[in-house]
């Protein structure tokens, strides 16, 4: 077995993701605010506040600051360690057991998008609580201040139960993404000339990463809009909930709002998750090398 591929203990696995993922926000974050303003807002045209990424960017910045491209960051960064250290490490263990359930030595496309789909589902769990309080960070009207006072208010006036509001969506938001991202990754990989250097690695897994992060976009976007339109809900008393239910909501906003309604906030995500899923796939190969040669020494 060559130094690439030699396995490492879970706690491992769970660093290298956290710090790929850490690594990934800091750099591609006020684009998720945008993603997040874009899908928020009811109705498209002249009644849309914001008409593309370049107009929402402009309009943040000029009327509520630079800094409010940054605001909630705080619930993402305490997510991301978790979240993307469930993900690989969860993506890693499954691959290994989906192998001897099936009895193969390598792993294949079809193997990869089911071991990429049940570590979406285990990583869902631990972001529904982060994801709520971010989106209601970001919406422009937001009444909260920072993330300890959207958690305080949210139990307060909810219920503990509220933080998982949404939980659905985001089940079928990761199972998809993260089917597509690491389905895709594997069938890039294996079209991909054979790195010879550590440089032609990382651009290959820049490319595949990227390539798998687009596409793992384009399949889970609707659920996405839904996701975050759940999450944002406040309800009064005696109100009804609008967006309750996964595939209901989807039907909701095909017929209120049409279908490209559906991917509200693609472009500003895809923006992130492109080239996003490149540095989260390069920066977590990288510290797993570095990791083996500690482990291995």
């Amino acid at each position: 077995m060559t130094a690439d591929n030699r396995p490492l203990p879970f706690s491992y696995q769970f660093l290298a993701g956290a710090i790929a993922g850490v690594s990934e926000i800091l750099v591609m974050y006020p684009l998720d605010v945008i993603k997040t303003r874009i899908q928020l807002q009811v109705g498209s045209g002249a009644q849309a506040e914001y008409t593309g990424v370049i107009d929402c960017f402009t309009k943040i910045v000029k009327n509520e600051g630079p800094a409010r491209l940054y605001k909630g960051i705080t619930a993402p960064i305490l997510m991301e360690a978790p979240k993307r250290a469930t993900k690989f490490a969860a993506n890693d263990e499954f691959s290994k057991f989906y192998k001897k359930l099936f009895g193969v030595q390598q792993m294949n496309q079809p193997l990869s998008i089911l071991s990429g789909a049940s570590a979406g589902a285990v990583e869902s769990f631990v972001v529904v609580p982060f994801e709520l309080i971010k989106i209601r960070l970001q919406d422009k009207n937001s009444p909260y201040k920072s993330v300890g006072d959207a958690f305080l208010k949210t139990v307060k006036n909810e219920g503990p139960l509220a933080l998982y509001n949404g939980l659905e969506a985001t089940l079928w938001r990761h199972i998809v993404w993260n089917a597509g991202y690491f389905g895709i990754i594997f069938q890039v990989r294996s079209l991909l000339p054979k790195a010879q250097n550590p440089t032609q690695k990382t651009l290959n897994d820049l490319a595949a990463g990227a390539i798998g992060g687009t596409f793992g976009t384009l399949f889970n976007t609707p659920f996405d809009v839904v996701k975050s339109r759940i999450q944002n809900t406040v309800l009064k008393p005696g109100e009804v909930r609008k967006y309750n239910w996964t595939f209901p909501s989807l039907l909701t906003i095909y017929k209120e709002e049409g279908f490209s309604a559906l991917y509200k906030g693609f472009l500003p995500k895809v923006l992130r998750l492109g080239p996003g899923g490149g540095i989260l796939l390069v920066v977590f190969t990288a510290t797993m090398d570095f990791f083996r040669t500690i482990h291995y020494k």
